[in-house]
């Protein structure tokens, strides 16, 4: 037996049981792995509030990213072997596999080898959040030196890694967050400028940053009514990026900007995206070398361990954090 997290129904953090589960062996294509910690994000939290529109049968396992160590190799896997230090790139659903646990089974597929150099935490924080990164801005954006890119919710995790990867890519982050109080760690992560959404004009803003431009790339995970902000600030022939819903509310589109200004308007979903292997190599390939430069690196806001892992979806939730929160086991 091992320990792992289950819903046996859809709410607040407290649904998230720690309990007792068959260990299981490793089909085809398939590892087993011994976790020693777990990336949290936004996708297990819709999911176990039950906003998330994939509704798996209860009780369901959760989990979405982690690091550890493999245990057991199923049949027809190469390039692995057991005691290998291993994390996951999420290309799978956030119920697919009991990654909040001690153990779990997971993809081959999926795994990118730890550098010698990089601690499970590390490991744990990275590919969700700069594969998000990597999907929006290059595969769906195309993020090229010299343009602007408009990064909403920009202190996440996601959003840090979206301002290393276009100053990388020698482009141009402008972070926009809620309030001024984040302003100073978002420069000190590689912001060339910061637009406070609930204190400042959001277009006047961009307008300003960009030359009167506007952002050639915008980046959101929010949505809601402030996406039509978000598309007036849009450089002519720019592209919207929406990878996620935050806000509850419906998610406005204004329809002059779209056709006036020749808009193009793109969702993004990493587990979609990675389905295909080749663009699943070329992620794995741009991250793992930007990881050797020293050019991306994650950010830690806070560990907790396995048994408050309830307290760590509190925290998520609260919205205060600047970078990944990670569970140890």
């Amino acid at each position: 037996m091992t320990r792992s997290v289950r819903i046996h129904e859809f709410g607040g953090p407290d649904v998230l049981r720690v309990e007792d589960v068959a260990i299981q062996e490793p089909k085809a294509g398939e590892v087993r792995l011994r976790i020693h910690a777990i990336g949290l994000n936004r996708t297990e939290v819709t999911l176990r509030s039950g906003r998330s529109p994939v509704k798996p049968a209860l009780p369901t396992p959760i989990g979405f990213e982690a690091a550890g160590v493999v245990e057991a190799l199923g049949p027809n896997v190469s390039g692995f072997a057991v005691g290998d230090r291993v994390a996951l790139v999420p290309a799978y659903g956030a119920s697919q596999y009991g990654l909040y646990g001690e153990a779990s089974l997971a993809p081959a597929r999926s795994l990118v080898a730890i550098p010698d150099s990089v601690g499970f935490v590390e490991a744990a924080a990275t590919w969700a959040a700069f594969g998000t990164a990597w999907c929006g801005l290059v595969a769906v954006g195309g993020l090229t030196a010299g343009q602007s890119v408009l990064i909403s919710a920009a202190s996440s995790s996601v959003g840090l890694a979206a301002i290393q990867i276009a100053t990388l890519l020698g482009a141009r982050p402008i972070a926009l967050t809620r309030t001024s109080a984040k302003a100073r760690a978002l420069f000190a992560h590689g912001a060339i400028a910061v637009v406070a959404t609930e204190e400042q004009d959001v277009i006047t803003e961009v307008h300003r940053h960009t030359g009167g431009v506007g952002g050639n790339l915008v980046f959101d995970p929010i949505g809601g009514p402030g996406f039509s902000l978000l598309a007036k600030s849009a450089a002519a022939g720019g592209t919207l990026v929406l990878y996620g819903a935050l806000d509850q509310r419906p998610t406005v589109v204004p329809p002059f900007d779209v056709f006036a200004r020749n808009l193009t308007v793109r969702g993004v979903a990493l587990p979609a995206l990675m389905r295909d292997g080749q663009k699943l190599a070329a992620m794995k390939r741009f991250v793992s070398a930007g990881f050797a430069s020293g050019a991306l690196r994650p950010t830690i806001a806070r560990t907790f361990i396995f048994d408050h892992i309830a307290d760590a979806h509190r925290f998520i939730e609260a919205g205060e954090q600047i970078g990944k929160i990670v569970v140890t086991v």
